[in-house]
């Protein structure tokens, strides 16, 4: 019997109430970035990891405005999301050695979308043999970095390019 270590991901799973409100909404009010994982604050957009990544460093970007469609999108915020996409992509080859990315958007529930009533793009960062037995035959992925660990490396990353 295998035993994967995500202790992590015990706050989650015991988490009694969970969020009532858009989360994508909520956490830019809060204030506290490093508690919330938002590495970039733009003016129109911001980036934070995500909560169930599917590889270390997995990104999403959020219009601030509560939006579900690309059409519903001002032509700043798209422009702006595709530059912190262009920009978070520079950063994950620095800071992790990325070697490719898959870059997406599940709009609406039947998509898949996990938070179908705010539009976000993933960027998931990849490596050569990220794709490995476990997935493929374990059906498990492994996530070898605990969200807080990804978030002090990048945020470093994240506040040079603010300035």
């Amino acid at each position: 019997m295998g035993i994967l270590w995500a202790p992590w991901r015990k706050i989650y799973i015991e988490k009694e109430v969970k969020t009532k409100g858009c989360i994508l909404c909520e956490k830019p009010r809060a204030q506290e970035d490093s508690k919330n994982f938002i590495l970039f604050r733009g003016k129109r957009c911001f980036v934070l990891l995500n909560l169930f990544p599917y590889n270390n460093g997995h990104l999403m970007i959020s219009p601030y405005r509560h939006v579900d469609t690309l059409t519903s999108l001002d032509s700043e915020e798209l422009g702006e999301m595709f530059e912190l996409a262009r920009m978070s992509e520079g950063i994950l080859r620095s800071a992790l050695a990325a070697e490719g990315f898959n870059l997406g958007m599940n709009m609406g529930r039947i998509a898949g979308a996990g938070i179908a009533d705010h539009i976000h793009l993933h960027l998931v960062p990849r490596w050569g043999g990220d794709t490995n037995f476990m997935p493929v035959i374990g059906k498990t992925k492994v996530i070898s970095e605990d969200l807080s660990s990804t978030y002090e490396r990048l945020s470093r990353f994240f506040q040079t390019a603010q300035s």
